[in-house]
């Protein structure tokens, strides 16, 4: 099949290449509005309690939570002074005419609600209301506007704008506009390692292309599922470093081969047709390896997680197309100009033997020992991980200089309880209980972390409670506090909402899909390598690896971004003691699936040269020699692409940088570069053991 695929678009190169461009355009075109339409929440579960809790409070008793949360500070005087109170209603009054809110509640319209004024007296609230949704791009809008018109001095008080509007505004804003910055840093960066690495200019630009192009069409397709279901601003983010770093991944495996083809003397046509036979087949499979390890993203029930996998599976399908479709007849067209620009000579001719091939049979000298060594680096790195917490995201991943974050903790230290995220419980049926939903709201008011419990409400024949708690809603102290209020005997037809029931129902998805979708990874993964390798041994052998990789990865995560260390080269950001429980699973999927993409680089030149004849460790050092420059080349780049994000002042997309730059380089080194030729050492001829009848399952090479 890529033979003839090589053959077709070697001939119709001019019309290939043209319908390619094409495409690019188009997808550039259309991808762009993508940008518009991106919302920063999708945290909640839909299927959970606390989300039936929410649709209830919204389709049935029209109860909406505040876009925005303006606090009007008075200095040293009361809030209740007359003074102060003729201000506050003007400017509630004047907010209350900004476009796309819909009614405005404060403590002095509210004829001094006391769950709106702060502990000292000194502050109180003007909640807004608008048109969208909590983080939906209506609700951002309003943000956008208060925090550039109410935060700040304003007739002699004192505004700050919070609220989800506003802090989702803030962190989208914060996000596209670091993208760009990551973007000016990586991708100068890339071509300058691209030519070091190929030597050529032409040769380096091939890679670029085929990046740009997959971050292009994954846009196009990215606004395409927009249309239908919401899609998160963080997806960006990896849109970008995949779309990037898998396009020069799979370029660079298919360009080296072309070269080399090409300086064993064979016609342009045959040196194209011979990398589609071989390298084609590799990405190939490599994309669809990493493809079905993005797809295990959609199994979880958040939107934001789901999101994620919308992406990466569209930028690796739309790499692999780039690699495969659209570089063919590019190679085709510049045939043996390729080394055009030479930079480097050096690195001109790929080497039969030398630096790599010589580390292989060093290792394999030795294996036990380098086994050994390399699993106690791996212990060492891993260790921290005992102290790894999670929580989600909220206004504490911004820089604490940034005025939405600013107002959230300004609210959390003045007021009492968090009065604009109260915990919502609906008794369905219960009007005819209420003696009995008193006695349970007066046990909710003992439980640990509750500040109070209002008086119950009667709605029809349902009866809502209304209970305030002490602590901030996504974090793991709330999550435990939901827990025991659920332990608590409750009347029939009792649900638990809002906030910090959305959290909690959200991790607690998370936990009961996550052995799903470990499942689906580590068997469809296996089930891949065995057919293109035809082997048993080596599928288990590169799941173990990845996991401990992936355990030395989260150590340091831990170590930096939950105990503190290396603010001094990776930026400052809040210490909340937690990591993001989604991007922690995301950089888990995303560094397993580039793991199998480098593992399947690897392992096709190793099996090239096994069948072809060569002895265990002649075709493990030829293997290594062919490939190990390309796999670096390739980790290190991928590396500097999401090693820019580290720049961004959102602390979720930093420690996501920092998270797959660290796990690539890891896996290029210590794993590929050292365990795996050890362990291929050790296994010998048994590497390609498997059982005959299973034999007729796996492809020929």
């Amino acid at each position: 099949m890529f033979e003839r695929l090589g053959h077709v678009l070697v001939r119709r190169r001019k019309g290939a290449l043209a319908l390619f461009i094409i495409g690019i355009l188009v997808a550039g075109t259309v991808g762009s509005l993508i940008f518009s339409r991106l919302d920063s929440g999708g945290y909640s579960d839909p299927n959970s309690d606390s989300f039936k809790v929410y649709e209830y409070l919204r389709d049935e008793l029209k109860v909406e939570d505040p876009s925005v949360v303006v606090v009007i500070d008075s200095g040293d005087t009361q809030v209740t002074d007359p003074e102060v109170t003729r201000k506050a209603l003007e400017l509630e009054a004047k907010m209350g005419k900004e476009e796309g809110v819909t009614k405005t509640l404060s403590f002095w319209s509210s004829n001094g609600e006391p769950t709106l004024k702060s502990s000292d007296g000194k502050a109180a609230y003007v909640l807004i209301y608008g048109e969208g949704e909590a983080f939906s791009p209506k609700s951002q809008d309003l943000g956008a506007i208060f925090q550039k018109k109410y935060d700040g001095k304003i007739d002699g008080l004192t505004l700050y704008a919070g609220g989800v509007g506003v802090v989702g505004n803030a962190i989208t804003e914060k996000i596209s506009s670091d993208l760009k910055i990551a973007e000016i840093i990586s991708i100068p960066l890339t071509f300058i390692l691209l030519a070091f690495v190929f030597g050529a200019l032409a040769a380096s630009a091939m890679p670029l292309i085929v990046g740009v192009a997959a971050i292009l069409g994954a846009f196009f397709v990215l606004y395409l599922i927009s249309l239908f279901t919401d899609v998160s601003v963080y997806a960006l983010n990896l849109t970008t470093g995949m779309g990037l770093g898998l396009g020069i991944d799979y370029a660079l495996l298919m360009v080296n081969r072309f070269r080399e083809e090409i300086h064993h003397g064979k016609s342009v046509e045959d040196a194209v047709v011979t990398t589609m036979r071989t390298a084609g087949k590799t990405v190939f499979y490599s994309g669809l390896t990493v493809l079905v390890t993005m797809v295990s993203l959609t199994f979880f029930p958040l939107p934001f997680l789901k999101s994620f996998g919308y992406a990466g599976v569209s930028v690796v399908a739309l790499a692999v197309v780039g690699a495969i479709f659209g570089l063919p007849p590019i190679l085709a067209i510049v045939g043996s100009k390729i080394d055009k620009g030479v930079i480097r000579k050096s690195a001109i001719t790929p080497k039969e033997d030398g630096r790599w091939a010589d580390t292989a049979r060093f290792v394999m000298k030795r294996p036990t020992a380098v086994v050994i060594l390399s699993l106690i680096v791996l212990g060492i790195m891993a260790a921290p991980v005992q102290n790894i917490k999670f929580a989600q995201g909220d206004s504490r991943m911004l820089p604490a200089s940034n005025p939405a974050a600013i107002a959230t903790a300004l609210q959390d230290q003045r007021f009492p309880g968090q009065t604009g995220n109260p915990v919502e419980i609906i008794v369905f049926d219960g009007s005819s209980k209420l003696d009995e939903i008193a006695a349970y709201s007066e046990k909710l008011s003992k439980v640990s972390g509750i500040l109070s419990v209002l008086p119950a409400q009667v709605i029809g024949n349902d009866v809502r409670v209304v209970a305030y708690q002490t602590m901030l809603p996504r974090t793991p102290e709330a999550q435990q506090l939901i827990h025991d209020l659920r332990d608590v005997k409750a009347p029939e037809g009792t649900l638990i909402g809002g906030v910090a029931a959305d959290y909690t129902d959200s991790q607690d998805g998370i936990s009961s899909t996550l052995p799903w979708a470990l499942g689906w990874i580590a068997l469809s993964v296996f089930v891949l390598i065995f057919v293109f390798t035809g082997s048993i041994i080596l599928p288990i052998k590169a799941v173990l690896l990845n996991v401990l990789s992936l355990a030395a990865t989260m150590g340091v995560l831990t170590w930096v971004f939950i105990d503190g260390h290396l603010q001094w080269l990776v930026g400052s950001f809040t210490l909340t003691g937690t990591l993001d429980t989604s991007i922690v699973i995301l950089i888990a999927v995303v560094v397993f699936g580039l793991s199998m993409d480098y593992e399947l680089f690897l392992l096709s030149r190793i099996r090239e040269e096994h069948l072809a004849g060569k002895s265990n460790v002649e075709s493990v050092a030829t293997g290594l020699q062919r490939s190990a420059r390309i796999i670096t080349a390739a980790a290190l780049i991928l590396a500097v692409v999401f090693a820019a994000f580290v720049t961004s002042g959102v602390t979720s997309i930093k420690s996501m940088g920092f998270g797959v730059a660290l796990a690539v380089i890891l896996d290029a080194t210590i794993v590929r570069a050292l365990l795996v030729p050890a362990l291929m050492r050790l296994f010998g001829e048994r590497n390609w053991w498997a059982p005959k009848w299973m034999q007729r399952f796996t492809i020929t090479h």
